[in-house]
């Protein structure tokens, strides 16, 4: 009967729109190192080795000659050192954050650089055997890593300053009822690090691929630039809600 369809004209035709696909964005691959028994994800060893690589070279030529009234980089990585020394002094204490300014300085400077390489650095130009480069942070193996390691500053922080036993005690305290929410509180502190970073940063990557696949030209533009600046301020999120951790574990329960 005219202007029906037979199943067999429409699978042709579906044949026909997935040869000329109008976008394509794969997501879920990954390049993997095989060392022995031990399967290392390859394309987070190779873009954290090149955030570190810029961290590294910054910092030596920043320091390599220091003039007593700054200039250029050095006056770049100052500046950026006191912003560090302050958000730690905000959120740690006066008397005890000098100690904690170097992890959360390196946490808050990967994440940082690693969050913007992400946006600047062509890594899909880089052919990879499977999956393709992208930012360390658009990894859920990464934000993870980072949020344990987080919990175990707090833990470490509070611990070394009143003891194993009046540190748990203070989960009881004001009142013995707070105990189980005290210990769900451990359990959840690292799951929101986590999966906030990683899912903004995932989010903000796949947006502009599928933008620079459907409208390559100038649509994508705004949106990089607005992704720059969530990523800047996800780095500072997940820095100052790590001193802020590190705080609480130190505080005192009166």
């Amino acid at each position: 009967m005219y202007g029906e369809i037979s199943g067999m004209e429409m699978l042709d035709g579906l044949s026909v729109l997935n040869s000329f696909p109008l976008a394509e964005l794969e997501v879920g691959k990954h390049l993997y190192w095989h060392i022995g028994n031990l399967k290392v994800h390859g394309q987070v060893f190779i873009t954290s080795w090149v955030v570190i690589a810029i961290l590294i070279t910054a910092s030596i030529a920043a320091s390599r000659n220091i003039q007593r009234i700054p200039s250029g980089i050095q006056n770049f990585m100052e500046y950026a050192l006191e912003f560090l020394r302050d958000l730690a002094k905000n959120q740690i204490g006066e008397k005890e954050y000098r100690p904690w300014v170097p992890f959360v300085g390196t946490l808050f400077l990967f994440i940082f650089v690693a969050n913007w390489s992400g946006a600047l650095v062509p890594w899909k130009v880089i052919h990879l055997p499977e999956g393709e480069l992208a930012s360390p942070t658009s990894d859920i193996n990464t934000t993870v890593a980072f949020a344990l390691l987080t919990s175990l500053a707090y833990f470490y922080a509070g611990i070394s300053k009143k003891g194993v036993v009046k540190y748990f005690a203070g989960y009881a305290q004001p009142t013995p009822i707070l105990l189980p929410f005290r210990v769900l509180e451990d359990f959840t502190k690292p799951l929101s690090l986590s999966f906030r970073l990683f899912g903004n940063i995932l989010a903000d990557e796949l947006v502009v691929g599928v933008l620079v696949l459907l409208v390559p030209l100038f649509v994508p533009l705004p949106v990089m630039a607005l992704g720059l600046f969530t990523s800047a301020i996800q780095a500072l999120i997940f820095a100052t809600l790590a001193a802020a951790y590190i705080g609480e574990a130190l505080e005192e329960h009166h």
